[in-house]
């Protein structure tokens, strides 16, 4: 049997745990969060679906010591937590092994790549999208896809992906994909998170979808000036294309500011700020959305 360690116990790491387990796939997860753990220990992880639950039995713990050394690693923890992750990694991925995240933002497979390695740590994008609901307890956003790097390293986990009913795809120029989504993720998370609405209600409000426009455009053109092409002509269109296809999902911003936890702003919003600086290319409008989500979790949250 196939063994993966998923790293995190949010909604993405319970969604893609669920559904290789279900494929028969020995899934090992390593967290932090106590009521998480807990919850999956004492219930599984559990899938709001149209009618019942369902479920899927899960390893799931908090030390590391419990960890044998294994040769795919998934990480799917919030950005912050990145180096933690990673230091983890370092005395639990097999020499051999890979380490593929398919996070939100930028930066975090350089953290990675730092100290376990670049030929061990891969890059990878996703367009899935889940709601953590509560502890152990995901709702999924629906279909997506899962963009791989071509690497001889990957074809394992690219097999269990597809076992587990994942669509998945490879490109020699991921760079241009998490870019894409990160144009995307400006224009809608953080407005999602201070407006505190699902991304569809985004669209009923001329003055959310101009914010929306600037905040894409700032992002598009600092993409633009790096030489990297996006995937879509209009970024615009592109985010409010997304926000209409996901119009019920609370986007990962919002349900941090509901558990009054640390947001990804700062490798989202804030990637865009300093990418722009380096390239004298103002970023007004996102800068704009990283101090107000900043004052958001100072004021409000429980860090």
């Amino acid at each position: 049997m196939t063994d993966i360690l998923i790293l995190g116990t949010g909604a993405m790491a319970l969604l893609f745990g669920s559904r290789l387990i279900s494929a028969g796939v020995k899934v090992s997860m390593l967290g932090t969060w106590k009521e998480g753990i807990k919850a999956i220990k004492e219930h599984g992880i559990r899938v709001a679906g149209d009618e019942d639950n369902s479920y899927s039995p899960a390893a799931v713990t908090s030390n590391i010591n419990e960890i044998r050394k294994t040769r795919m690693v998934l990480v799917l923890v919030k950005s912050w937590q990145t180096e933690r992750a990673a230091r983890q990694l370092t005395n639990l991925l097999h020499p051999e092994g890979v380490v593929l995240t398919l996070q939100n933002g930028l930066g975090n497979l350089g953290i990675l790549s730092d100290l376990l390695g670049k030929e061990r740590t891969m890059q990878g994008v996703t367009t899935y999208g889940a709601t953590l609901i509560g502890p152990g307890l995901v709702r999924p956003g629906g279909e997506g896809l899962i963009t791989l790097g071509i690497n001889p390293r990957l074809s394992p986990l690219k097999l269990v992906f597809n076992e587990a009913g994942f669509k998945v795809e490879e490109s020699s120029d991921l760079s241009s994909l998490v870019w894409s989504k990160l144009v995307i993720n400006v224009a809608i998370n953080p407005l999602t998170a201070l407006l505190g609405v699902p991304n569809g209600r985004l669209l009923e409000s001329g003055a959310a979808k101009k914010i929306m426009s600037l905040a894409a455009k700032e992002a598009a053109l600092v993409a633009s000036e790096k030489g990297i092409p996006l995937i879509y002509k209009d970024p615009f269109r592109a985010a409010e294309g997304v926000a209409a296809a996901t119009a019920g999902n609370i986007s990962s911003m919002l349900q941090d500011i509901k558990r009054g936890s640390p947001t990804e702003i700062d490798v989202i919003c804030g990637a865009i700020v300093r990418e722009g600086k380096q390239l004298n290319i103002p970023t007004p409008v996102n800068q704009l959305f990283y101090q107000l989500i900043q004052s958001q979790v100072e004021l409000f949250g429980q860090q």
